[in-house]
This record gives structure tokens, C-alpha cells and sequence, in this order.
């Protein structure tokens, strides 16, 4: 590690469905309070079995940004500015000038842009009729919509790395950003990831047999890990870091919430869809060699948790063999649903703030241990628990894998 520089977060800001700060989100989880609902919007489409999401409610756009400002942003992209603002807020950094002078780019990404951009464009091509598309139309849908919002709107001039991969687009966004800082490229960046909720991306997992269809009890879904689980629920949100170079947040007296200390990704290279534990467990080696560390040196593993058969086995089979069968384990996709490009960086919030906290969430439903996953220790209930480094894991269609590690901050 010698040269390098190392890496701080110095704000965190997100939007799900159970609240957009800390105390809020950290509440539901302790009184197993679920985001998911019954969208009965979606009685539409008969050919898609599931009715359930996890939907951003009562969202309102802060009164501050202009019309203008507006008219490049769909809801994906109103999610990830409202995080990144949220962001620059806790880190001291909203309205600096230091921002907007080429010293902070942004790292984000989304499964895609917006899909009701998509829709219009779909009309164009099945009615020969352009009616509602304008200027702005593509500049709403297009794979990186979130990071050019987020770089126009707060005036950032450094590096913009889009990074929509699906369910990786967020923990890539922070794992980019965190090499650009350490490598020397730029001293800070934005980093992170966000989804609209839409029928559209339910039907894609619907089609593979792979979405929930308790739909008469939402709060009982979705499962990770659990032998009764029936699939996936698709949620929505964005969640935004400000990642900082250590001795540039030092010099401004930046309070810093966690180190950045590794960061692993791997490609299976073999089923676009099909997860591969062997990969899976490179990324996470990967992510330890980073560091410069041991397994035994990680005191919590966030699991993917997608509450669907090849994803939980295989994804746990690869963390108990590397970790052993007592590594505590859990996933908040059980409360907020599958959040896509967002769940990396939201999962990485929620990591950071429990290391912090000393008190980690558990999974929601998760009654009884599908025996075949992997031995680990599972988090059924919220427990009270001291570690110095945690692990956040992600892994995505088109079988890419990432591994983030953090490491609590001390003077």
C-alpha cells in the first residue's frame, strides 16, 4: 500500500422506502417495520404474476431546485441529486466552491435511465408517432442519466464514471471512485447508485420465475436465505458517499464516518444470469488482498440477499468458505426489496452506520435456514456487536461480483 493514498467517507445520503436518514431507517429495521407493498397499479398487466415493491412514498422534490434543473431528471435521477445533496450536506461540502474547481467527480449508475423514457421511445418504434418525446427525452433515459445529473447539477468537473451494471451499479460507483482517490487521479468524488421503481424490471425477474407472489401478504416477503422463500421483490431508492482523499479531508477538518479500505470485483465469465460461487469468493479475496488483510480480520459480512434460490446458495456457500460457519451474516433487501443499482450503496450505508452503531440489523422473515446454504452465522433478530471491519457484497446480472470493506475510523 505504500504511495498510495488512502480513503475516507466524509458524507452519506440516500432516499429508500423506509425513510431517507439514519435514525428513521434504523428504527424500522428494529421493529421490523417492511417497506414492501401491494401495487395495485400493476393489475394492469396480467401476464406478470407479481403485485410487490418496495416504493419511495410521499418523495418530494426539495422546493430550491428550478424548473430548469428539473427537466433533464426522472425520478431516478431526482433520487441520486436529492442523496448526493444530502451527501454534500453531512460532509460540509454542499455550496463549497472546492467542489465545482475540478477536485470532485462522480461516480453513479442505475440498472438503466428512466423506463417511462423508454416507453416513449417504444411508441415511436411500434405507432410510427413521436408523441411525447422532446428535447430531453433521451437525456432522461440514457444508462447514465444519475452521474451526468449529479455532475451538471452541482457543477463537478472532475471524472464521471458510469456504472450501470445492474445490481453492482452502486457498490461499482463507490469501488471506481475509491481507486480514483487512491491511485491520485482526484482527491474527491461522488459515488454511488439509485433505481425508479417500474413494472418493467418486476417482469424481468417475473419471466425467470423469480419474483415473490405473496402478494396477499407483503410484509412476509421477501426471504433471503429462508426455505420458504418464493423469489425477489423490486424496490427502489438511490443512496450517494462523498469519498474524500484522507489527507485533503484532514486538512479541512472533515468529520469522517469510515475508511475505505478494499475493494475486490470479478466477472464470472461463464452464465449471464446464473451466479457462480467461485467468482463470487474472488471478489471478496480479491477485496481482502486490497486491504491487506486476513479473513478472520472481518466482523460482518452484508450479504447480496436477493431471496432467490442459485443467489442465496451460492452467495453464502462462498462466504462460508472463506469465512468459517461463525461469521455473522444478514441482508436489508429483506426490508426494502431488491433496490438494484441502489443496493450497493445503500447496503454500504447501512454497513458503515452499524459498525458505528455497534448494533447490527437483522433479516427480516427469515424464520428458518434454507440447509442448503451455506454454514453462517445468521442474523434473525438485531444484535449488539464490536468490529473494527465489515464487508459489503453485491453481485449482478452479466455475472460481475463486487466486494467492498470498510474499517471504522479512529484518530
Amino acid at each position: 500500500m505504500t504511495g498510495f493514498k488512502r480513503v475516507v467517507v466524509t458524507g452519506m445520503g440516500g432516499v429508500t422506502s423506509l425513510g431517507d436518514d439514519w435514525a428513521t431507517i434504523s428504527d424500522n429495521f428494529r421493529n421490523n417495520r417492511s417497506g414492501i407493498r401491494y401495487m395495485p397499479c400493476w393489475d394492469q398487466y396480467p401476464d406478470m404474476n407479481t403485485r410487490l415493491g418496495g416504493p419511495v412514498v410521499d418523495f418530494r422534490v426539495p422546493a430550491h431546485w428550478s424548473r430548469k434543473q428539473l427537466r433533464s431528471m426522472s425520478p431516478v435521477s431526482q433520487f441520486a441529486v436529492y442523496a448526493a445533496e444530502r451527501a454534500l450536506a453531512d460532509a460540509g461540502l454542499l455550496g463549497d466552491p472546492i467542489i465545482a474547481d475540478g477536485r470532485m467527480g462522480v461516480a453513479c449508475g442505475s440498472s438503466t435511465g428512466s423506463p417511462q423514457e423508454v416507453k416513449v421511445f417504444g411508441n415511436m418504434l411500434l405507432n410510427q408517432v413521436a408523441h411525447g418525446l422532446n428535447a430531453n427525452s433521451y437525456v432522461r433515459m440514457m444508462p447514465h442519466t444519475t452521474a451526468a445529473n449529479i455532475s451538471i447539477f452541482f457543477g463537478l468537473k472532475g471524472r464521471v464514471i458510469p456504472t450501470s451494471s445492474a445490481c453492482t451499479s452502486g457498490s461499482q460507483g463507490i469501488g471506481y471512485a475509491y481507486e480514483s482517490i487512491k491511485f491520485g487521479r482526484i482527491p474527491m468524488m461522488l459515488a454511488g447508485g439509485g433505481e425508479e421503481l417500474c413494472a418493467t424490471e418486476a417482469m424481468v425477474f417475473d419471466a425467470l420465475y423469480a419474483t415473490s407472489q405473496k402478494n396477499d401478504t407483503p410484509q412476509l416477503t421477501p426471504r433471503p436465505y429462508d426455505s420458504g422463500r418464493d423469489g425477489l421483490v423490486i424496490g427502489e431508492g438511490a443512496g450517494i458517499f462523498v469519498l474524500e482523499e484522507l489527507e485533503h479531508a484532514l486538512a479541512r477538518g472533515a468529520h469522517i464516518h469510515a475508511e475505505i479500505v478494499g475493494f475486490g470485483s470479478s466477472a464470472d465469465g461463464s452464465h449471464i444470469t446464473k451466479p457462480e460461487k467461485d467468482t463470487m469468493r474472488l471478489a471478496m479475496e480479491l477485496a481482502l488482498q486490497d486491504a491487506g488483510l486476513t479473513p478472520d480480520a472481518i466482523g460482518y459480512v452484508n450479504g447480496h440477499g436477493t431471496a432467490t434460490d442459485s443467489g442465496d446458495i451460492a452467495e453464502t456457500l462462498a462466504t462460508s468458505e472463506l469465512f468459517g460457519p461463525q461469521m455473522p451474516i444478514s441482508s436489508q433487501k429483506s426490508f426494502l426489496g431488491h433496490t438494484l443499482g441502489a443496493c450497493g450503496v445503500l447496503e454500504s450505508w447501512f454497513s458503515i452506520e452499524m459498525m458505528n452503531s455497534d448494533t447490527y440489523y437483522h433479516t427480516l422473515n427469515l424464520d428458518e435456514v434454507d440447509s442448503r446454504c451455506g454454514e453462517l452465522d445468521y442474523l434473525r433478530e438485531p444484535r449488539r456487536m464490536q468490529h473494527e471491519l465489515v464487508m459489503n457484497n453485491n453481485f449482478a446480472f452479466g455475472g460481475i461480483n463486487t466486494s467492498l470493506i470498510f474499517k471504522r475510523w479512529s484518530n
